[in-house]
């Protein structure tokens, strides 16, 4: 299993499509294996292209802070299931979701700048 995380400076960014960059953990019976940085693309996330990219490279799980119905609905088309009302330290968020702590809000941001 692969999960992306929106990330600045170590920490989940508040809004998937103006992340700085994905941090990309690679989960090896349920331990983080890996740990890698991917530039974020620039613009939108719903209309960066970031989706099928990540899907090629294995990516199954999204844990983001706030995000847009687009940009759900275009991860979710790639079959990257989308946790969003994440936030902190992404090493920890990772820790709590494979011990089975982190679920989603069910909200949606309607608005390219919301925080």
């Amino acid at each position: 299993m692969k999960i992306a995380v929106p990330t600045r400076d170590g920490r989940v960014d508040d809004h998937f499509g103006h992340c700085a960059y994905y941090t990309i953990f690679d989960i090896i019976d349920g331990k983080v294996a890996t740990v890698s940085r991917m530039a974020s693309p620039e613009g939108c996330g719903c209309k960066s292209g970031i989706a099928p990219v990540l899907r090629q490279m294995g990516v199954t799980v999204m844990l983001a802070g706030n995000m847009g119905q687009g940009a759900k609905n275009v991860l979710e088309a790639q079959r990257i299931e989308v946790i969003r009302g994440c936030s902190g330290d992404v090493e920890a968020l990772v820790a709590s979701y494979l011990a089975g702590d982190v679920r989603d809000n069910g909200e949606v941001c309607d608005h390219h700048d919301c925080h």
